[in-house]
């Protein structure tokens, strides 16, 4: 008789791997256990230091974040700041890592295991084109081009019908930090089912040369700013001289949410 009790399928997750950053409950462990936690379902996001700016001004991107299913700590910047004001230790993972590692699963060989939400029809193509040189089982049909959606909550009907018309196991929305999530949020909610959402922003591109590619060395030392910066100074300069915002915050609030704030 076998007396040995049944063992958990996935790695039971303790305190330790946790840390509460300005009110978000982060994943502090490794890429590989990330990528196995968020695969079995629900909202994964990675937030980038200039978005993180918005959890003062924006309820629905604050709203996301907090209910997210997993957030993992793609901010070298957060994780730097953190490490020095807490003298604590936690590790990066990138969204470029955790991508990198979910797409080693077999599933992405298989047809309709997946759907992807693209910024644009450029990006579509490239980003296809990349996918399936990969050999991953990725079809036109799989692959959708998102609307432009208004600032505050956001909501799409049509993406949540094709959803659960598709029954995809993983839903990839590869769109700017601070729509994703609020994306991701709406679907988790509207859907019939609980496919794994992964928001991970410009990863894809980085990978498919639809944005500068970053190499994995200059993503381990953070350092994919600066490719990105140096690609397209006039859009990325402002978006991350933004982010020398985030040191006071984080000195000012370290585990809480940060106070909201109406703009004028």
């Amino acid at each position: 008789m076998n007396i040995n009790p049944p063992q958990p399928k996935h790695p039971v997750r303790v305190a330790r791997d946790y840390r509460r950053i300005l009110g978000v409950q982060f994943f502090v462990g490794g890429g590989r256990e990330a990528v196995e936690i968020g695969a079995t379902g629900g909202l994964v996001v990675a937030p980038a230091a200039p978005a993180l700016l918005e959890l003062r001004h924006d309820q629905a991107y604050r709203q996301a974040l907090l209910e997210a299913d997993l957030a993992i700590t793609d901010s070298g910047f957060l994780v730097l700041l953190w490490n020095i004001i807490m003298r604590d230790q936690i590790q990066r993972v990138s969204g470029l890592e955790y991508l990198r590692l979910l797409l080693t699963r077999p599933e992405f060989r298989e047809k309709g295991s997946a759907l992807l939400v693209m910024p644009s029809p450029v990006s579509l193509e490239r980003n296809l084109r990349w996918l399936n040189a990969q050999g991953h089982a990725i079809r036109r049909e799989d692959c959708c081009v998102a609307p432009k959606y208004g600032s505050g909550a956001v909501a799409d009907d049509a993406l949540v019908k094709l959803i659960n018309e598709r029954q995809p196991r993983h839903v990839i929305i590869a769109l700017g930090g601070g729509v994703q999530e609020k994306l991701g949020l709406y679907l988790r909610t509207h859907c019939m089912f609980r496919p794994a959402i992964h928001c991970i922003g410009a990863a894809l591109g980085f990978l498919s040369g639809d944005q500068v590619r970053i190499p994995d060395w200059a993503d381990q030392w953070i350092l994919g700013w600066l490719f990105r910066c140096t690609t397209n100074p006039g859009r990325f300069v402002p978006r991350y001289a933004k982010a020398l915002q985030l040191p006071k915050m984080l000195w000012q609030y370290r585990g809480r949410m940060p106070d909201f704030r109406v703009e004028s």
